[in-house]
């Protein structure tokens, strides 16, 4: 059994939908960062960092306990292989899953952040600021995005890598959900991406994950 400890509409959501993909058996523990659950003993025990998600994975007859949002997706994809989610190993295929899974993490969402806590990176009280600070982050998001649409339209496939759906397209529709409310250039002003949100929202996984979540429209 698998325990996804999740936060609706977080970085968790990414590994709800792939849980979901992979058929493994699952279940959801709820953490509430409004109760200052993520800050628990208990939590930091899972993830010394305090954030979601986190993975328990007892399938092997141990405990393997396991946090970072990709890390979680690589390692559900490496061990539940009869649901073909990544490309063969050693492949050119896959050495660009590598590569497009440590760009939505380490380049795309890294880049999110600041646009979300735009108070971390100014001293106390600096809201003009925080307010250059969003403002920077969501043109820095939408030249990132650019790079998305152009991988989308350069292969003219249904997901992120090409024919073949893998591990990265529910951590990128993830991240492209993440800039519906923007006011200048979200996901879904990209033509290529717009299409592929609507491709991942009529996968039965993610409208499952959406229901269980509870999350409520718009998921574009």
């Amino acid at each position: 059994m698998i325990t996804l400890h999740y936060n609706p509409g977080s970085a968790s959501l990414a590994v709800h939908v792939l849980l979901h993909e992979s058929g493994a058996p699952f279940e959801l523990a709820l953490v509430d960062p409004g109760l200052q659950a993520h800050k628990a003993p208990a939590y930091l025990k899972l993830n010394p960092n305090g954030l979601i998600p986190v993975v328990v994975d007892r399938r092997a007859g141990g405990e393997l306990v396991l946090y970072e949002t990709a890390a979680i997706l690589l390692h559900l994809a490496d061990t539940w292989p009869q649901a073909g989610l990544c490309p063969a190993l050693g492949s050119a295929e896959r050495a660009h899953y590598y590569k497009w899974m440590v760009w939505l993490t380490n380049t795309l969402q890294a880049a999110l952040i600041p646009y979300f806590y735009p108070e971390r990176m100014v001293a106390d009280g600096n809201t003009d600021g925080a307010a250059q600070v969003k403002a920077r982050a969501m043109a820095r998001v939408g030249l990132l995005l650019e790079q998305m649409d152009a991988q989308l339209a350069s292969h003219g496939q249904p997901w992120l890598l090409g024919p073949s759906y893998s591990a990265v397209d529910p951590l990128a529709w993830m991240l492209t959900r993440w800039t519906r409310n923007f006011t200048e250039r979200p996901a879904r002003d990209f033509a290529h991406i717009a299409a592929y949100q609507q491709r991942m929202l009529a996968r039965p996984a993610v409208q499952a994950a959406i229901a269980a979540e509870g999350l409520q429209a718009p998921h574009a």
